[in-house]
């Protein structure tokens, strides 16, 4: 089950990455919204991070019942555990948010999305966060569920490449919040 929930990761990943550029284009002004290809992308994407929370969920309750088990939980040195499951409940909490601030509505033919204010503009600059502090937290874990080599190059470089993005999400966000605002 570690392993299926580690492809699904990659999986997810790469989706996401596609989501975050194009969610980036279009929050800057750069492309239009919407689409059929762009709203099946986003929903494949969605499925499998209820999948794949599911999947952590199981395996998290797995532990805990383990460990209490066995008497013995050792709460310092799992720290780390704590902080990818803490994070991950954050993701869920603050994508939630993300899909009731962008799910629009289509009135009168036109598609509207809902206001974007500043509680709107720091929900999303905190789900960058807490995405940037779960792959942090989970890039070696998941090197090792794939088997891979350790190798501190590649990692490095895949954590700059996800830092940028979600660096440019955010920025996207504070463009956005701008416009919103002026107009």
């Amino acid at each position: 089950m570690r392993k299926v929930n580690a492809m699904m990761t990659v999986l997810i990943m790469v989706l996401f990455m596609v989501h975050m550029i194009r969610g980036i284009l279009v929050l800057a002004g750069m492309v239009p919204g919407g689409g059929t290809f762009y709203t099946a992308l986003t929903h494949t994407l969605l499925t499998l991070i209820a999948v794949h929370a599911a999947i952590s969920v199981f395996l998290t309750a797995k532990t805990l019942f383990l460990s209490r088990r066995a008497g013995a939980s050792y709460a310092k040195p799992n720290r780390l555990f704590w902080i990818r499951r803490i994070s991950g409940l954050a993701l869920m909490l603050f994508l939630i948010c993300h899909i009731q601030i962008f799910r629009g509505t289509t009135a009168s033919g036109a598609y509207r999305l809902n206001l974007f204010g500043a509680t709107q503009l720091a929900t999303q600059l905190l789900l960058a966060a807490s995405l940037l502090v779960h792959l942090i937290g989970n890039i070696s874990p998941l090197r090792i569920a794939l088997g891979l080599e350790d190798r501190h190059a590649l990692r490095t470089d895949l954590l700059l490449v996800l830092s940028v993005l979600l660096f440019l999400a955010g920025a996207a966000f504070v463009v956005y919040f701008i416009r919103w605002s002026v107009y």
